[in-house]
């Protein structure tokens, strides 16, 4: 159930992007819609934090670290490295990059939650990266040519680009391994979810300047309140009730479901082509991690 979970969560999120994406096209920066969306997450979380607060475990070293972690760089400042990553570097190196996800997560789960890593978990772990990898061919391949990724290795902006994109990879990574630790110390799902969105707000504030609020109108709130419910409340929910039935080594494995979601949610909105190679990759993703569920590695 828990990778099942986590599926949920990768739905809300390709669903998000219908509405995300086209609100950067109308001339609204990352960080302004970071900013109102963990604005109003905190709003809606503040009594679960409140209660937080009151236990005082929030204010034991490991726990708050924790929380640190999966709030301001993971929710917040993870977020804003990849927007600005695609400003900065082309979109398909952005998208390769990411792909190193699973292998922060699963190195830092080993580390810092003792899992263990066999060399059969290893194996099809490699599995369902492929299957991810071969389900984005499209976006990876659409624009990346020899002489792009010269230019990429050659030009200053490029090179900052290449670092926002390892700084998301790293934020993620990182706050899958440490949102695992504070499930296994007993912080239930809204206590997790409060913490990851008041933190982020934090790290947001410090971004404060660059939050533009000319075009703020109805529209604009009504368009952020939908993806506060959809990919903050709904869909961080999945992840964390997944989170917590599963390792963190499995756990990131599943979030490579995003990018199948998103093809197949843009192929029935947005009327892409959804050909049979990335079928095939979501066959090999699904066949990796039935394998590792089956084999309980």
């Amino acid at each position: 159930m828990g990778v099942f979970f986590i599926f949920l969560a990768c739905l809300t999120w390709a669903l998000d992007t219908l509405i995300r994406y086209p609100l950067l096209g109308e001339g609204f920066n990352a960080v302004t819609i970071v900013f109102f969306e963990h604005l109003f997450l905190s709003l809606l979380f503040i009594p679960t934090f409140y209660k937080l607060i009151k236990n005082k475990r929030l204010f034991n070293l490991s726990n708050f670290s924790s929380f640190l972690v999966i709030g301001s760089l993971g929710s917040a400042i993870a977020t804003l490295s990849f927007t600005k990553a695609f400003s900065l570097l082309n979109p398909s190196i952005v998208i390769l990059l990411q792909k190193f996800q699973p292998a922060v997560a699963i190195t830092l789960s080993s580390f810092f939650l003792k899992e263990k890593i066999s060399r059969g978990f290893l194996f099809w772990a490699g599995v369902c990266v492929i299957g991810g990898f071969v389900i984005s061919y499209q976006q990876i391949f659409s624009s990346v040519d020899l002489k792009a990724l010269q230019y990429t290795f050659s030009s200053r902006e490029s090179l900052l680009g290449v670092g926002y994109s390892l700084v998301a990879v790293l934020g993620w990574g990182s706050a899958t391994v440490f949102g695992k630790k504070l499930s296994k110390q007993g912080f239930s799902v809204p206590e997790v979810m409060s913490g990851r969105f008041i933190f982020g707000l934090s790290a947001c504030l410090v971004f404060l300047p660059s939050v533009s609020l000319v075009k703020v109108e109805s529209d604009f709130l009504t368009k952020m309140v939908v993806l506060v419910f959809l990919s903050g409340v709904f869909g961080i929910y999945f992840y964390y009730r997944g989170l917590a039935k599963i390792p963190a080594k499995m756990a990131t494995l599943a979030e490579l479901f995003f990018p199948l979601c998103a093809v197949v949610i843009n192929w029935l909105f947005l009327h892409t082509t959804l050909d049979w190679v990335q079928i095939l990759g979501g066959i090999t993703l699904v066949l990796g991690s039935t394998v590792i569920q089956l084999k309980k590695y």
